[in-house]
């Protein structure tokens, strides 16, 4: 009961989601041979221009969009934010990339870069398209948790902040007597 109740507190303000982290090589423009494995990947940027079609141009685009907005660095979530913004105006009947998984991650992104309301907006949008979609609804209580857990720290801050003013006007009224 009690290891139960720490490890609700510690994950209460570690925040610790499910959702996956990218590396910057496999986001990079160059080959790298991994150790463990022994292949070769090529970076999702290689990918992208080393596209001949433009099926598997999109098809690279939305690797890379995906890698972008999963990194740990802000500057790639916000360029995959952009590419997937610009990409959605372009989106139509033919395109290999659904509109619904380009509004999901633009929600990861947006979520990434702590944007938690624009993120439950852009949910909302694939729950619409799909109200079933698994990955849609964990996110969606992922964003939910974090508005709350934001929410519930702000007024913790608030109200200490309170408690501290109304300490010192005590602590000065007490000296002027």
């Amino acid at each position: 009961m009690v290891k139960k109740l720490f490890e609700s507190i510690g994950s209460f303000f570690s925040g610790g989601d499910q959702i996956p982290w990218c590396d910057r090589d496999i986001i990079a423009d160059g080959r790298k041979v991994s150790p463990s494995a022994k292949l070769s990947t090529i970076g999702c940027e290689r990918e992208v221009a080393d596209a001949d079609t433009e099926e598997r141009k999109d098809e690279s685009i939305m690797r890379l969009s995906w890698a972008l907005v999963h990194s740990r660095q802000k500057d790639d979530v916000q360029r995959g934010i952009a590419m997937l913004e610009a990409s959605l105006d372009n989106v139509n009947s033919t395109s290999t990339s659904p509109k619904r998984e380009k509004v999901y991650l633009l929600a990861v992104g947006y979520y990434r870069s702590g944007e938690y309301a624009r993120s439950r907006q852009l949910l909302d949008q694939c729950l619409e398209m799909q109200p079933d979609w698994r990955q849609a609804l964990v996110l969606k209580k992922t964003v939910e948790d974090k508005i709350a857990k934001d929410g519930v720290i702000g007024i913790g801050i608030t109200v200490t902040a309170v408690g501290l003013i109304a300490g010192g006007i005590a602590a000065a009224l007490a000296r002027k007597k």
